[in-house]
């Protein structure tokens, strides 16, 4: 597969800025998650790194080679979008061995058989091999467009949300068997998503975007341990992190304006006193909104847990996370 490099990669459109000096490093055989909200930046990435758009200013290199000249057939990738980009008047068969029908590919007719047999059974369009597109749901649809990126063997696989339109079950589903394929393909893939929990399990690297910046880039554990801002630390875990006062518990460092808390590192028996205010029971776990001096944060319990709204308790902080005025991490 491939390294993909972007060095100092800026990009405008008009008086939008969409890229801002980004510097990142895809490792070879990565999942790489960017992750941020619209606007931040992501497609755009991906857009520069398939050659689709070029950057204002600044370098792509794939291996190590400088690809500006490289127009997207050359630069051998896949890349699956938001929209289902199929052929309608094909059917399904037809629009998976469409890719390996390329003079370039020269795929010989029993292996298309093949490799459109076992990618339509891992994505559960086997029955639907011989419908035309057009007699597709949406979420088949996407399947199809996943499954025409998943026949090939390209450098790397660029996707675009490409889950957002499936229901919970599937979407789950694939996640696993993204997973699965590009573990056992040791496949480069550079991920587009605004869904944290497609991140915390798929990502072996998150990009972290904002406006523009690449904000933190690392394992998803450790932005969602050592966020390097608010910013990145709110984009990992549900519920979101608890951003409260830092003199609302003892203990703040100097400087600290903000305390971030993890509803896991709250506990519960001893320290300010707290209100129940409402119960989230979901079965594995029971959620617990609190009011705290003013101050709404939710914390995590026993399944099991009888505290109903109204209750009285007391909490402290564990593993607190402190932030300046600008929202930057102190401690």
């Amino acid at each position: 597969m491939a390294e993909v490099s972007l060095q100092n990669i800026s990009k405008s459109y008009g008086k939008e800025v969409a890229l801002d000096n980004v510097s990142m490093t895809v490792p070879d055989g990565s999942f790489v998650v960017l992750l941020g909200p619209t606007g931040a930046g992501k497609t755009t990435t991906l857009r520069m790194v398939s050659g689709l758009d070029k950057p204002d200013s600044g370098k792509i290199l794939i291996n190590g080679q400088d690809v500006a000249k490289h127009t997207p057939a050359q630069r051998n990738m896949a890349m699956v979008f938001q929209q289902y980009s199929l052929y309608p008047h094909l059917t399904v068969r037809q629009n998976l061995a469409f890719p390996l029908k390329s003079p370039m590919l020269r795929t010989p007719e029993d292996e298309i058989a093949r490799k459109v047999a076992e990618v339509a059974e891992v994505l559960q369009i086997s029955h639907k091999l011989n419908n035309k597109a057009t007699e597709l749901s949406g979420g088949e649809m996407q399947r199809v467009s996943i499954g025409r990126a998943l026949v090939r063997n390209p450098q790397i696989y660029l996707m675009d949300e490409p889950l957002s339109s499936l229901d919970a079950k599937l979407r789950s589903d694939l996640r696993i068997e993204l997973q699965r394929i590009q573990a056992s393909m040791g496949a480069t893939m550079l991920y587009v998503t605004h869904d944290q929990v497609e991140a915390m399990t798929m990502a072996t690297h998150v990009g972290v975007l904002d406006h523009g910046k690449l904000v933190q880039f690392a394992p998803p554990r450790e932005i969602y341990e050592n966020p390097v801002s608010i910013y990145a630390a709110s984009r990992l875990g549900s519920p979101k992190i608890n951003v409260l006062p830092a003199d609302m518990f003892p203990g703040a460092p100097e400087g600290a304006a903000t305390i971030g808390l993890r509803p896991e590192h709250i506990s519960i028996g001893e320290g300010a006193e707290a209100q129940v205010v409402r119960v989230e029971r979901l079965g594995d776990q029971t959620r617990l909104h609190l009011k705290v001096k003013d101050q709404n944060l939710i914390t995590l319990t026993d399944p099991h847990s009888t505290l109903a709204k109204g209750d009285a308790l007391k909490i402290a902080p564990q593993s607190p996370l402190f932030f300046n005025a600008n929202g930057d991490r102190i401690s």
